[in-house]
């Protein structure tokens, strides 16, 4: 059953714009929203999902808007906390954990197993979306009408992506790769799933329909390009990707024509759900949180977090063309912004108080 906490909302303000920021955390422990990848809100914004530790363990929780309240939404063991998914429609958040794909009822906080090992074993073994790796921490994704849930198994080093089916309750083994992570629906067409392929080959696109996994954009090896942080502008059929540190580019699907939208050093950068602005956060050096427009190029300071942004791999050269390297980088120390459904507020992690915490500011 869910179990409530007291409101730890308080409005701050943040030093360098003079702007008003909402502080949705403050417990002394790491707390953090999803993946910039996916959303934070339901679509009707009742509610932050966000994970914590404030319990012992992570668990996923939710600031409800409306009753200001903090809401526990799960109780389990070995929770993958980068696989935390709410639904649009606010009705369950999905995520992994004890090895099996889960799900909870929001209102109830009731929890219900999807996926175990032993049904995994009956569809092509493996095990369910591990996320132990700091290159590949286990993301899920579900499609913008609530439709699909798409997790990844391993199996001696094959990636196969699995899709639940809310219609038919069932899992389908659509695709098995070399390498499979963050995963994500386009928001106009379900049937076409981002699934980043190895580091120095990622932008690949599984057409749903025909099954054809689809290399998009090739990096320039020669000029050790790093491309990283693909995510889907909506209305497009087009990719964003941070070609790291020197911009973002998009990409189309249907027709792979490249183009600059910005030349700062976005680091996650995701568009809003109208497809006409895009945030990202930055490093080396961190310049806070940029707001790009997308229709006027105009790139503005939002606000600065000033959380650590561990990670000192991100500070040169692309460093993986000689095969994986030992890397620290804490994710609750990255900012990760995302827009709100409404394009008007940002929310965004940060650490400057010696805990993750979850912050929103309004979009000027």
């Amino acid at each position: 059953m869910k179990r409530l906490f007291d409101s730890e909302r308080r409005v701050i303000t943040d030093v360098t714009t003079g702007r008003q920021v909402t502080q949705i955390t403050n417990h002394e422990s790491i707390n953090h929203q999803p993946f910039f990848l996916i959303p934070a809100y339901d679509r009707a914004m009742k509610r932050l999902y966000f994970v914590s530790h404030r319990t012992g363990s992570p668990q996923v929780f939710a600031y409800n808007f409306g009753e200001d309240v903090i809401e526990q939404l799960s109780d389990v063991e070995s929770l993958n906390e980068w696989s935390v998914h709410p639904s649009a429609d606010g009705q369950f958040v999905y995520y992994v954990a004890n090895g099996c794909a889960m799900r909870s009822f929001v209102e109830t906080g009731e929890s219900e197993v999807l996926l175990s090992g032993k049904d995994l074993a009956e569809i092509g073994g493996g095990k369910v979306n591990p996320g132990t790796s700091p290159i590949t921490p286990g993301t899920t994704a579900v499609s913008a009408d609530d439709r699909y849930w798409a997790i990844r198994a391993v199996n001696d080093g094959v990636f196969t992506i699995l899709i639940y089916d809310n219609l038919d309750k069932k899992w389908r083994a659509e695709c098995s790769c070399d390498m499979v992570s963050h995963m994500q629906f386009c928001p106009d067409d379900s049937n076409l799933l981002f699934c980043a392929g190895p580091l120095k080959d990622r932008v690949w696109v599984l057409d749903r329909a025909s099954g054809e996994r689809k290399r998009i954009y090739t990096r320039d090896a020669a000029n050790k390009q790093w491309i990283t942080h693909e995510s889907w502008i909506p209305g497009k059929r087009a990719l964003s990707l941070v070609d790291w540190p020197h911009g973002i580019l998009e990409v189309s699907y249907d027709t792979q024509e490249v183009k600059r939208i910005a030349t700062f050093n976005a680091w996650h950068a995701i568009a809003n759900y109208q497809g006409t602005k895009m945030v990202a956060d930055t490093n080396f050096p961190d310049n806070g949180l940029i707001v790009q427009d997308l229709v006027t190029g105009r790139a503005q300071l939002l606000c600065r977090p000033d959380a650590s942004c561990i990670g000192a791999h991100w500070n040169g050269p692309f460093p993986y063309d000689n095969g994986p390297i030992k890397t620290y980088a804490p994710q609750h120390t990255h900012p990760h912004p995302r827009f709100s459904p409404d394009d008007r507020k940002v929310v965004y992690t940060s650490d400057k108080s010696g805990f993750a915490q979850v912050f929103e500011i309004e979009v000027p």
